[in-house]
């Protein structure tokens, strides 16, 4: 097995504390640092991904798997920095207003932020004038994503989409929706870009989405 295999399989099995030594390792072996973050880091990320929408892993394991993953790129950070490292879009994320649930809203960040996005995250219980406030302010976002993890919030995640169509910023960014009561039924009637079931689909199709 390469270092890069040994990287990849730590971050799956979420061992944080194996990560750090082994990504130092092969920046000391003269690894290309991209290759340690595309071939090992992001590659065990997508792995994680599809397990999870499979329904092999759940929840804990994807967010331990995603801490080990930031343990590692943190450590890769100063080498990648001569690089061009500009992020493959940027992304603002937050679970709309009258809704305090945040633990798919954090999974969906990860995962896409695994993907190479730089995302923004405004937490929950977002007003949509929040979002609407945010994008004046950073006219270089590419995806806005909202989430609602009680039906009785659904109508916000409406409210949102309407409040960035009035402020004329609608043909700027693309909406992504998700969250347990969500469908795409729903997506469709609320004029959202893309939904997805969960949070490795997230990422998937927000790459698809800036492409």
């Amino acid at each position: 097995m390469s270092i890069l295999d040994d990287i990849s399989s730590a971050v799956q099995r979420g061992k944080k504390k194996e990560v750090k030594p082994l990504v130092q390792q092969a920046i000391a072996e003269g690894v290309d640092p991209s290759a340690i973050l595309n071939e090992g880091l992001i590659a065990a990320m997508s792995v994680v991904g599809e397990k999870f929408s499979a329904g092999e892993v759940f929840v804990p394991e994807m967010l331990v798997a995603a801490r080990a993953m930031s343990a590692g790129t943190e450590i890769l950070k100063p080498h990648l920095a001569g690089e061009s490292a500009e992020p493959l879009g940027k992304a603002v994320i937050g679970t709309v207003k009258g809704d305090m649930h945040d633990i798919g809203k954090n999974l969906v960040r990860m995962m896409i932020e695994s993907k190479g996005f730089e995302v923004t995250d405004l937490g929950v219980d977002v007003a949509p004038e929040t979002f609407v406030t945010f994008l004046q302010e950073h006219d270089d976002i590419d995806i806005v994503c909202c989430s609602a993890l009680l039906t009785t919030t659904m109508p916000a995640i409406a409210a949102t989409i309407r409040a960035i169509e009035d402020a004329g910023l609608r043909d700027n960014v693309k909406i992504m929706i998700g969250g347990a009561p969500v469908t795409q039924s729903f997506a469709d009637e609320v004029g959202a870009d893309a939904y997805t079931a969960d949070a490795g689909a997230a990422a998937v199709k927000a790459a698809e989405l800036v492409r």
